[in-house]
């Protein structure tokens, strides 16, 4: 049975080759002091597949603002084309556009991470500090209820997801300190192998 191609591969020599010759006109043309030209249609396809290829790893995957993410690497990577050094030697001798463009991507995506991190942090801040009587309607005492119960059970929630974050955050703690504690006990002595003669 022939294999399936995948959709996001890209061919790491053709795409080198593209993102090398296009350095060599933005080259020319901040020399010459002309316009910069556009990226080609192949490059621009290339960043996409390579945002798009890791963001489908494990690691992003399961991230609600996973399109944000391939969003980001693909700007990430038109910004950073022309920090792209042609010269660069690598172990093989060729040239590897790709591991460069899926580096900045792969930092792209923890950027995006942490920016929506911060994001949460402050929206769970804030449903924590609010006042409940905010949200209430005169007069409508089943609304009214069901808006208190709602917010206790997402107050509720959020302190069991801080004591638990707690908790883990203490047994990191300790077991830093168990390590140290350990390495510092490891004393290495020589012998004279004379229990072994």
């Amino acid at each position: 049975m022939a294999r399936k191609p995948n959709i996001h591969y890209v061919n790491n020599k053709d795409f080198s080759a593209a993102v090398m010759e296009y350095v060599k006109t933005i080259r020319d043309a901040k020399e010459e002091g002309t316009k910069i030209p556009l990226v080609s249609d192949y490059i621009a396809k290339c960043f996409l597949k390579i945002s798009e290829g890791l963001s489908h790893k494990s690691n992003f995957v399961r991230y609600t603002y996973r399109e944000e993410m391939v969003m980001d690497g693909v700007e990430n990577c038109l910004r950073a084309i022309t920090n792209y050094n042609i010269d660069t030697a690598t172990r093989t001798g060729n040239a590897n556009a790709f591991a460069y463009f899926t580096q900045i991507t792969w930092y792209a995506f923890l950027r995006r991470i942490a920016k929506e991190k911060k994001q949460q942090d402050i929206k769970l801040k804030w449903l924590s500090q609010i006042d409940i009587h905010e949200f209430m309607q005169e007069g409508d005492t089943d609304t009214n209820k069901q808006i208190t119960a709602y917010v206790e059970s997402l107050r509720e929630r959020i302190d069991r997801v801080k004591d638990v974050d707690k908790s883990v955050k203490e047994f990191e703690n300790k077991e830093k300190v168990v390590k140290k504690v350990r390495k510092r006990r490891t004393v290495y002595a020589d012998s004279d192998l004379t229990e072994f003669l």
